[in-house]
């Protein structure tokens, strides 16, 4: 009876951790931290970060899929969002290309790297991983158009020096960033919403949490109320230890690419855990539409964001993508099409995605 009535509410640990870790971002925010206290808070960042996983999820069985994957995303979106515009006013010129570093590196950690990893697991467990072509070839066409729009025309553009959009540029771009995330949303929540269900593979393995007893309304506002705490405590947390991050990256001699690298790792922490527990209970759909959605909310949320944001903001705006990194997205979205058409996948699709995101990473530290 204990053990049913403690696996059917709130564990006690993911309603302590938000609230300390709001405590440590009180006492944190504006003040210059020494080694033990950054510690500290990375300490319970990470606490929240496991906390807002496991309270989108509680929502995410509420409502269902696939709008369980579109509240993760959407909330994980809203911390990356947050973080590059506070980074940003804090940092000036040196902070031009934050947006743009973070925002591909949410594409190449989404789509090579958690598609990579859910791939691995799924296969792994059944040989085959399945997915519903339709769908994540869907989402895979409107994520490589929003990066295109947003990353790759900058660089060529002419209206403006330098790898930046003019005003005028800015706002189309932006405006069109919300419009095609609006009617991918759309899509997968009402018109088509049979394309992002998972597939049932005939191994019963996805039963059990298929059937679970969805949690009461109840316990479902209160895990969004301790999601939405704890997404405010991993946002300013990572505030405060980002002038150390900056201080690391910047002593060991590394680009200033790298911070927003760590700042994508950081806040996709939520969706890799969450997608690679979809793999491993047989449901490789959900996964790929926890990756793909992430990836299409980071661009068309991000980018409006930015756009509004820049009316205050001082300094460019460096968007446009460097020949490297166009390489690698390009690459990135042809291996993309190749896995997700078939919709089937073995582990040589999965190893493929996680070399590229390797790659990444490494040319990110040494270029």
């Amino acid at each position: 009876m204990g053990t049913t009535k403690r696996t059917s509410f709130l564990t006690d640990w993911t309603v302590g951790v938000p609230v300390v870790a709001l405590v440590a971002l009180v006492f944190s925010w504006g003040r210059d931290l020494p080694g033990f206290a950054v510690a500290l808070v990375a300490l319970c960042l990470a606490g929240a970060v496991l906390a807002a996983v496991h309270h989108a999820e509680v929502v995410a069985h509420r409502v269902g899929e696939p709008f369980g994957s579109l509240v993760l995303a959407v909330a994980v979106t809203v911390i990356e969002v947050a973080l590059i515009v506070t980074l940003m006013v804090d940092g000036g010129d040196k902070t031009a290309s934050l947006a743009r570093d973070t925002v591909f590196a949410a594409v190449m950690i989404t789509c090579n790297g958690i598609v990579g990893l859910s791939l691995l697991v799924g296969a792994l467990r059944n040989r085959i991983a399945v997915f519903n072509p339709e769908g994540s070839g869907a989402a895979l066409a409107t994520v490589a158009t929003l990066a295109t729009l947003s990353l790759v025309l900058p660089t060529f553009t002419t209206s403006k020096p330098g790898p930046e959009f003019s005003a005028a540029q800015l706002v189309f771009a932006a405006v069109a960033s919300l419009a095609l995330y609006g009617l991918f949303v759309a899509v997968q929540t009402v018109r088509h919403r049979s394309y992002f269900l998972p597939v049932d593979t005939g191994t019963g393995s996805g039963d059990a949490d298929g059937h679970a007893e969805p949690p009461t309304a109840r316990t479902a506002f209160i895990s969004l109320g301790l999601l939405l705490m704890a997404l405010v405590a991993v946002v300013g947390d990572a505030k405060a230890v980002s002038p150390t991050i900056e201080r690391a990256v910047a002593a060991a001699g590394l680009p200033q690419a790298v911070v927003g690298v760590i700042i994508a790792l950081l806040v996709l922490l939520p969706e890799t855990l969450a997608a690679v527990r979809a793999a491993r209970r047989d449901r490789v759909q959900t996964s790929l539409n926890l990756a793909y959605g992430s990836a299409i909310a980071s661009i068309g949320l991000t980018i409006p964001a930015i756009a509004l944001a820049s009316i205050w903001l001082s300094g460019p705006l460096l968007l446009g993508l460097g020949p490297i990194h166009m390489v690698l997205l390009a690459l990135t979205v042809v291996v993309s099409a190749l896995t997700i058409v078939p919709g089937r996948a073995t582990l040589l699709q999965g190893g493929v995605h996680i070399v590229l995101l390797a790659a990444y990473l490494f040319l990110a530290v040494s270029p």
